[in-house]
Parts: structure tokens; C-alpha cells; sequence
């Protein structure tokens, strides 16, 4: 398909297949020695789906407030067991982080991954009070995104307390996706990915968004960022 090769990262890092394995060994070390110390809550149900679960750890004090971060993969792979350690430093600054995984592709939509992912930020709001702020990493970005897109129902306690998204190479036009391999796993018509898109979704909610790309990162990803 014409797209693939542009929205292809690992390719285009030296080592880049490697990584994978780091963060796993990374993060099954952070989850171990945080279970050890009591910091983390660990494999708390969201949803009945078996993919829906999401990981919490805390700071060594009260924490100022929550984060969310939602783990990339193209919708397809990977889940939150793979970025644990991801949390290390908004919890040495005093804040509490969930990581959530969702259903993946294909059993799973868009629509559906979407509203999961809504649902696991309900319920960790429920967990730890104070300020909130939601990011997300290449499709988790897409998805942090999705959240203040007025489509999306997210209960009004947790809405009050949005402080911030941080999308991080987001995906946030799906249209291009739709001339790439992964499109059939997706299930990516046009009607879809025009509702899942949020720079086609009008004006999102009145909450600060800041959007970070690495300067040396394929063009599709700095071009998705700047749309």
C-alpha cells in the first residue's frame, strides 16, 4: 500500500526492533519494585472485556493529582505492561499515573477502543482526586486526543477535573491510514476514520492541549503533529 512505508517507525531506527524488548525489561522491573513498596495497584478491572484493565501507581506522598497515559501501537499491539516504567517520573514529582490497555485490532474498532479507553479514565478518576491530565504516545496520542472531542462522554466529574492532553506524535488523521496494510486489521473505512479523526471533528473542549513530536521523526508523524 502507497502509505506504509510512511507511517513505518522501527524501520527507520537503528536497533529499532530492539527497543521492545528494553521496555519490557524496563518496565517489568519498575512493576515488581513498586508492587514491592506498595506503590502500585495492579491489574484493576475498568470494563468486562479481558483487555480492559489498567495498572496504578502512585508517588511516595499524596499525590497533587492523576495522569493517564495511553500506550501506542497502532491500536494493534502491545499494552500497558509494556511502558510501566514510563510512569517513574510523574510519580517522583508527585503524581499518581494509570496506564490502561484496551481492546486491540481487529476484534476491536476504533469506536470501540475509544470508548474503552474513555471508560478506564472514568474509573481511574474514581481512583485518585485532584487534577487531571491525559497523554498518550502515537496512537495513544490519537486517543488522548479523542477525549476532548465533544463526541466522546466522559462523566462530568472527570471532565471538571481535565486540566490537560498531551498528545505525543499523535495520530490525529486517520485518513492516510486508510492507504496502509494495517487498514483491514482497523477496520478503516472513510466513514470511520473521518469520526475518529480529531482535526476533522470541529472545535474540542475548552481544555489546554499540548502536542509533542520528535524534530527527527518520519515526516507523516511531524506533518499529523502540526495538523
Amino acid at each position: 500500500m502507497k502509505n506504509d512505508d510512511a507511517y513505518a517507525n522501527a524501520a527507520y531506527i537503528p536497533g529499532g526492533e530492539a527497543w521492545f524488548e528494553r521496555w519490557q525489561d524496563a518496565a517489568d522491573q519498575f512493576r515488581r519494585v513498586e508492587a514491592a513498596i506498595g506503590r502500585a495497584r495492579l491489574n484493576e478491572r475498568y470494563g468486562s472485556g479481558e483487555r480492559e484493565a489498567l495498572d496504578l501507581f502512585y508517588p511516595a506522598g499524596r499525590p497533587h493529582g492523576l495522569m493517564v497515559f495511553i500506550h501506542g501501537g497502532y491500536w494493534l499491539k502491545f499494552g500497558r505492561e509494556v511502558f510501566s516504567h514510563l510512569a517513574a517520573g510523574a510519580c517522583a514529582r508527585g503524581w499518581a499515573v494509570a496506564m490502561p490497555s484496551y481492546p486491540l485490532a481487529p476484534e476491536a474498532t476504533l469506536p470501540l477502543i475509544t470508548s474503552s479507553i474513555a471508560r478506564s479514565i472514568d474509573h481511574a478518576a474514581g481512583m485518585v482526586g485532584g487534577p487531571l491530565v491525559v497523554a498518550g504516545h502515537s496512537a495513544g496520542g490519537h486517543l488522548a486526543a479523542r477525549m476532548i472531542c465533544e463526541d466522546v462522554v466522559l462523566a462530568n466529574t472527570t471532565l471538571s477535573r481535565l486540566k490537560r492532553v498531551v498528545p505525543i506524535s499523535p495520530l490525529g488523521d486517520l485518513r492516510p491510514l486508510i492507504e496502509t496494510s494495517m487498514a483491514a486489521d482497523l477496520h478503516l473505512s472513510e466513514a470511520i476514520a473521518r469520526a475518529e479523526s480529531p482535526v476533522l471533528l470541529g472545535p474540542p473542549r475548552p481544555v489546554d492541549c499540548e502536542i509533542w513530536v520528535g524534530e527527527a521523526e518520519r515526516p507523516a508523524f511531524v506533518d499529523q503533529a502540526t495538523w
